[in-house]
């Protein structure tokens, strides 16, 4: 495996804890476990938009499925009050636990780091900065600017392009192993993080490296080179 001059990072679920989201619902009157079925749904059409050759923003997208998920649940009170303490919920996460030492001990390294998200650039600035990790990164993507949603290999080119890098010598890092397969396929290495024990799935190309949180890919990376 050639050194990753560049560590692409995905952000939503990667770098981001978004376990408080189900608070969002309750308060919203929503079950908790709604939260993941719109994150889901989300994904979902904005991968069926990139499929099609569309690309909508990311925030968009979510408001319009949140809202037709709270009025199936039957969710009484303002509607448009409760899509906007969701939508607002979304912009104010925290990192995982193991991110900012991992991010520290990467930067140290040498490598370079950017982060590619198919939210808002915005977002992800936030929340770094609110970690005090934002000087690690060099930069900041959003497919917002690319010609596609991840995964479709549109966007992880653009990665390669703003950062000036051959895919052959990027890594992404990411936990979905939807975004594993698509950087794969766009000629990227790739690194998953897997913190819950989960299976991979088989159907999906493997990725290069597997750890169990990010403090662990500076050791893996300097075994794998």
């Amino acid at each position: 495996m050639p050194e990753p001059l560049v560590i692409v990072f995905d952000v939503n679920e990667t770098l981001s804890d978004m376990g408080p989201l189900a608070d969002a619902f309750e308060q919203a009157g929503a079950r908790r476990e709604l939260a993941r079925l719109w994150f889901a749904t989300l994904l979902r059409d904005g991968f069926a938009l990139a499929a099609s050759g569309d690309n909508r923003a990311f925030a968009a997208i979510g408001a319009d499925a949140l809202r037709a998920l709270l009025e199936a649940e039957r969710v009484s009170g303002d509607l448009d009050a409760a899509v906007e303490r969701v939508m607002a919920a979304m912009q104010d996460l925290s990192l995982h636990p193991d991110i900012p030492d991992g991010v520290r001990a990467l930067a140290a390294a040498g490598h370079r780091l950017v982060t590619l998200t198919n939210g808002a650039a915005a977002n992800t600035d936030k929340l770094l900065v609110a970690a005090d990790i934002r000087d690690s990164f060099e930069l900041l993507l959003s497919v917002a600017d690319a010609a596609a949603w991840k995964p479709a290999k549109a966007a992880y080119h653009y990665a390669a392009a703003s950062a000036g890098a051959d895919p052959s010598g990027m890594l992404l890092v990411a936990v979905h192993p939807w975004d594993i397969h698509g950087a794969a396929r766009a000629g990227l290495r790739t690194a998953w993080i897997n913190r819950t024990g989960s299976r991979y799935p088989s159907y999906f190309q493997e990725p290069d490296i597997v750890v169990a949180a990010l403090t662990e890919l500076p050791d893996a990376l300097a075994a794998a080179l």
